[in-house]
């Protein structure tokens, strides 16, 4: 079934241009507002609710105003948090049995981009089903409640207090960060306000650096794209280890004391390898770009494997399918079925941070088993309605470097379900032939595209 506005993460663009303006945000805000409506069966005169959260893009204030009519609009009360990380919005939805959850947010991306992501009552980000509804009414003409039945709006003032109590009650009671210093980095995003609070009340010595947002700045050579800020702030600080976020909190990268960085797969390995060892594994689902060293590894620990399509919704729908707890992606993106019902940044670092206090070990002796493949990943830039599946060029590039590669490597080529990009990703045994064959494919992807 295909979708006209939501990706594989909601619906994103540069603001000012559609779908992100403030005529279609409002449309969208109606139209989810119906479909809830639609599903809801509420008693009385009550009307469902929703919780709206978001980062701390300047472009918020204004999509948050446009959101907030659209549902009003169409008999859903609201709940503003204001600056709250994307796990935040999902458990606060839970946690108050509201009928969903809203953020505005573009996660990793600079300022000048946003987006819209809707959340289950579940906490579960939504199907393609009820996303596909919501599209069907949107291109609609938009239409109003009569005024007693409009939805009201009111401010969350104890959001960020709820959700630090929620994270710290993943971390083993008999255990504490006491004696750690830790250098973290919130990307100058939504956690700015949340993740200090949650590793300094757990006991840790904490040196945080992105926490000061002024509405532009939001990844601006910071957070978990950028792990060079962080390990200047673990070196400066002389920390025992860093721990980085995404502007939206829901993508964890850490560094150890050297400036080693740690990624998705090496920080899920940590994971799995701890809960091994307490019986607690059933399986571990990857991505198509996970690495062929991580599976290799997870095999040796005697665990099945599993890999989704790019993206952490469909790890959580893999994870679901097989009733596996412990996913997630190399950028980042881990999840933690028996924490929480989608990826979470915070929540992850505590996961991996129990798992080496339980251990007495460093990231790299949690790692040392661990042998990575080389791998060389290359994002081209794709003009509009490009169809580069179909170009010979490319396919000959391709082809020809799967060859050459054998059964010693992979490639994958995907377009980014966030961006115009297209992702050039090889691996193999050796790094000079890993680069060379990943350069020379992106080289016939650009040659095509102009």
């Amino acid at each position: 079934m295909g979708r006209k506005y939501f990706g594989t993460d909601g619906v994103r663009g540069l603001v000012g241009e559609a779908p992100i303006t403030p005529d279609f945000v409002m449309r969208l805000g109606y139209a989810a507002g119906r479909v809830l409506v639609q599903r809801e069966s509420l008693p009385g005169d009550e009307h469902p609710a929703v919780l709206i959260g978001k980062d701390t893009r300047t472009s918020g204030y204004m999509l948050e105003a446009a959101l907030e009519a659209g549902f009003s609009a169409a008999g859903v009360d609201v709940l503003l948090a204001g600056p709250m990380p994307t796990p935040a919005v999902a458990y606060l939805t839970r946690a108050l049995r509201l009928q969903a959850g809203v953020v505005i947010s573009a996660s990793h991306n600079p300022f000048f981009d946003n987006g819209i992501k809707f959340f289950s009552a579940g906490g579960a980000k939504l199907p393609d089903s009820i996303e596909h509804e919501i599209e069907e009414l949107v291109d609609r003409p938009m239409g109003c409640v009569e005024p007693a039945k409009l939805g009201k709006a009111r401010r969350m003032r104890d959001a960020a207090g709820r959700y630090i109590e929620f994270c710290k009650s993943t971390f083993p009671n008999e255990l504490d960060l006491r004696g750690m210093r830790i250098a973290l980095d919130c990307a100058h995003g939504a956690a700015y306000h949340i993740a200090p609070s949650v590793f300094h009340e757990l006991g840790a010595e904490v040196y945080a650096v992105g926490v000061e947002p002024n509405g532009v700045n939001i990844n601006d050579g910071v957070g978990a794209t950028r792990p060079e800020n962080l390990q200047r702030a673990v070196i400066e600080n002389q920390a025992d280890i860093g721990i980085a976020l995404d502007g939206d909190g829901d993508r964890l990268i850490m560094v150890d004391a050297q400036g080693e960085i740690y990624d998705g797969d090496k920080l899920i390995y940590v994971i799995a390898a701890s809960r091994k060892a307490s019986d607690r594994l059933d399986g571990v689902v990857g991505t198509l770009m996970s690495n062929l060293g991580f599976e290799h590894a997870i095999g040796r620990l005697g665990v099945p494997f599993d890999r989704a399509k790019v993206g952490d919704r469909y790890v959580l729908e893999r994870l679901q399918e097989r009733g596996w707890r412990l996913g997630g992606e190399n950028s980042g993106h881990i999840i933690c079925l028996d924490c929480h019902t989608t990826g979470d940044a915070i929540v992850s670092a505590l996961q991996v941070l129990a798992a080496l206090k339980q251990r007495r070990q460093t990231l790299a002796q949690a790692c040392a088993d661990l042998v990575f493949y080389p791998q060389k990943l290359i994002n081209v830039r794709l003009p509009a309605g490009f169809d580069w599946a179909s170009d010979a060029g490319i396919a000959r590039e391709r082809d020809a470097a799967a060859v050459e590669l054998g059964d010693s490597g992979r490639i994958l080529l995907r377009p980014s379900g966030t961006e115009p990009l297209l992702r050039v990703m090889v691996e193999g045994r050796d790094a000079a032939q890993v680069e060379r064959l990943a350069r020379a494919i992106a080289s016939s992807v650009e040659h095509a595209a102009n």
